[in-house]
């Protein structure tokens, strides 16, 4: 287990692994209702498929980007080409003025996952 890790609640388990797993997440575990993934061997993330009766409405994460280092074997390209394959949104890379080059991909409920490295 690495020391971070954040829950995200997914309404369909099947369609977010696959969109991560694509995107270079490797998955750990799975055992309903979470699904273990892990970026890089830097960041834990378990796809969360709520109960029921928890009813998932409005825009998810809002205000919240889940930062992630990009680097060998997933560099910043290699992320960006992988999201376009997946016809993610996708904002950037754009160089931002504290010397990283970044880029944001939306998953597919709403969650957006800012892909960082050293500019």
């Amino acid at each position: 287990m690495t020391a971070a890790f954040v829950k995200l609640l997914v309404t369909d388990s099947a369609r977010s692994v696959a969109f991560y797993e694509a995107l270079g997440f490797t998955r750990v575990s799975a055992e309903p209702p979470f699904v273990h993934l892990r970026w890089a061997e830097a960041l834990d993330v378990y796809l969360v498929t709520p109960p029921p009766q928890l009813k998932l409405e409005g825009r998810r994460g809002t205000g919240v980007l889940v930062g992630l280092r990009a680097e060998a074997p997933h560099s910043l390209d290699e992320v960006l080409l992988r999201a376009q394959a997946l016809g993610a949104a996708v904002d950037g890379p754009t160089v931002q003025p504290w010397y990283t080059r970044e880029l944001i991909v939306t998953d597919p409920d709403g969650y957006r996952l800012n892909f960082i490295e050293p500019a």
